[in-house]
């Protein structure tokens, strides 16, 4: 590979000055220039063959690594301006670049964790079956994401954020992933337990990468997409005297900033004009907003909606969970009664305590619990489990199934050993 520069002499114009090639280096016409070549076989090259060697030192009719973006920049400047780069998913894709560095060693990709890492999506296929959604849930969740996909046609101002809080066990997230479904929404969820780390900053960019995320997935796979938080008072509330750490403030500054510039989200790379994010919204979920920094929850940032199920949302949600059961409507009536002032997942929990007999009979018919770890781990060797049969539910049954909850709610208030364990701590 030959190394060539082209350099022209400067014109010198000087009464001590005589050359006779003088002509040649007129400063109207310069015509003549020195060319020294570098060259491993110390051989001029052909200065007609350029058109030649560039298609020789190209890497591959596939590669991009020559392809240049709107600033002129190549793939390699690109990749090098960027801090921290780890794109290895682009790097080891076949078909993308050579298939000297990919191999076929591992299959038709090298990179083996790109199928899993792409799919950070979630779609809800689990969610089989006729649910029951709250009118009030489903216009504030749709018209908080068709507002911010068509922000750009509206003379508002479109908060980024939709808080949903309320009390604990209301159906927040269950509600939320029903409404995703049924509108098709494929979005990103992060929880409360990401919000913290041992190594500063890195929430922070862990959000920043989710949102860039969920807005390839409106580019490449035409989704409705968003970011979905979980519990975002738990990791970013001040609870008593609980310290607030470099990560809390780095979250609490980045959630802020996408708010106000949405199509402007950095990871560390060098900012580029044709950088543009799409804009996709962001919706979280928690019990007390107040113990949330003021600024992030403006009204300007985010919408705020408290959710508290109405008797007749709690009726309809419940006997959808049991309609399988063959519990009528006035059976479910008769049980939210018998239970006022609880929240759904008491009533999901209700049902789950009626399968305990059901469990126990079957665990005796596999062989006993002294045997049950092995028979669960040998199926084959052992033959097959028996069938689980599941409890016909009765209204009796799921009374009964109740009061014991109840009472196990009761015991907690009531029985504080704490008090016991230490005499001198304040009630």
């Amino acid at each position: 590979m030959a190394l060539c520069f082209q350099i022209s002499p400067p014109v010198i114009k000087s009464q001590f000055f005589s050359n006779p090639f003088s002509s040649q280096f007129s400063p109207k016409k310069p015509t003549n220039f020195f060319r020294i070549c570098c060259s491993q076989s110390g051989e001029d090259e052909n200065p007609n063959s350029n058109a030649t060697s560039k298609q020789q030192k190209k890497l591959s009719q596939q590669s991009s690594w020559e392809s240049k973006d709107s600033e002129g920049k190549d793939y390699l400047y690109r990749l090098g301006a960027e801090a921290d780069n780890m794109n290895i998913a682009v790097g080891a894709r076949a078909g993308v670049i050579d298939d000297l560095f990919t191999g076929n060693f591992l299959g038709k990709d090298s990179d083996i964790v790109f199928d899993y890492r792409q799919k950070a999506t979630r779609s809800f296929e689990y969610l089989q079956g006729d649910y029951y959604i709250a009118p009030l849930f489903m216009v504030h969740y749709f018209c908080h994401i068709v507002k911010n996909y068509i922000a750009h046609l509206l003379n508002v101002k479109v908060p980024l954020i939709l808080g949903i809080w309320g009390g604990k066990g209301q159906g927040k997230t269950f509600q939320t992933e029903l409404i995703f479904r049924a509108l098709g929404v494929e979005p990103i969820i992060m929880s409360a337990g990401e919000l913290e780390s041992e190594r500063a900053g890195e929430p922070g960019k862990l959000i920043r990468e989710r949102y860039r995320t969920a807005s390839q997935v409106v580019q490449n796979q035409g989704k409705m997409s968003c970011l979905m938080i979980n519990d975002i008072d738990a990791g970013l509330g001040r609870f008593g005297n609980t310290q607030m750490t470099v990560n809390n403030q780095i979250v609490v500054g980045t959630l802020m900033n996408i708010a106000d510039n949405p199509t402007r989200v950095s990871i560390g790379q060098v900012w580029r004009e044709t950088d543009i994010t799409n804009r996709v919204p962001i919706i979280v979920t928690g019990n007390d907003f107040t113990t949330i920094y003021a600024p992030l929850i403006r009204d300007g940032r985010m919408d705020k909606f408290y959710w508290q199920p109405t008797q007749e949302d709690i009726v309809n949600i419940v006997q959808r969970m049991y309609e399988k059961d063959g519990i009528t409507k006035d059976e479910v009536v008769s049980i939210v009664s018998k239970f006022p002032n609880q929240a759904l997942d008491f009533y999901g929990a209700l049902r789950s305590r009626t399968y305990d007999r059901s469990i126990l009979k079957w665990v005796n018919d596999a062989g006993g619990a002294e045997n049950l770890g092995s028979r669960l781990l040998k199926q084959k060797k052992e033959g097959k489990l028996p069938v689980f049969t599941a409890p016909k539910q009765t209204l009796e049954a799921l009374l009964e199934s109740g009061y014991d909850l109840i009472k196990e709610q009761n015991l907690i208030m009531e029985t504080k050993l704490s008090k016991e364990y230490m005499k001198n701590m304040d009630d």
